[in-house]
């Protein structure tokens, strides 16, 4: 499965920027997608999950101002960021959970996308 995220950038304190991540492939279906966040010199952390039943999760320092969205028909989910401040500067990294006709599962991650939230 590949992974490719896209829509990050650079936007001003208090503005908002939507990502994109798609899973390519044949023969699976997903299971969960997630997007990570990479902070220069430090570990990544997860932004938050949705599951194919629909079910999110958000880390607590994004709850109310981030959502994550999901078109599993075309194995896509897409990061909704409002009130961007930042301290969410960071590499975007989009995985996917997917589940193959055969049973085996597998985790991929795309290569990432900057955000910079900057005036």
């Amino acid at each position: 499965v590949q992974v490719v995220e896209s829509g990050g950038g650079l936007v001003q304190p208090g503005g908002s920027l939507r990502l994109s991540c798609a899973a390519s492939g044949s023969g699976f279906s997903v299971v969960v997608m997630g997007w990570n966040r990479q902070f220069p010199g430090k570990l990544a952390e997860e932004v938050g999950t949705i599951r194919n039943d629909g079910t999110t999760n958000y880390h607590d320092s994004v709850k109310g101002r981030f959502t994550i969205s999901r078109d599993f028909s075309k194995n896509m989910v897409y990061l909704q960021m409002n009130s961007l401040e930042p301290d969410d500067t960071a590499v975007y990294i989009c995985n996917a959970i997917v589940r193959y006709n055969d049973g085996w599962t597998e985790n991929s991650w795309g290569q990432g996308t900057q955000v910079t939230v900057s005036s």
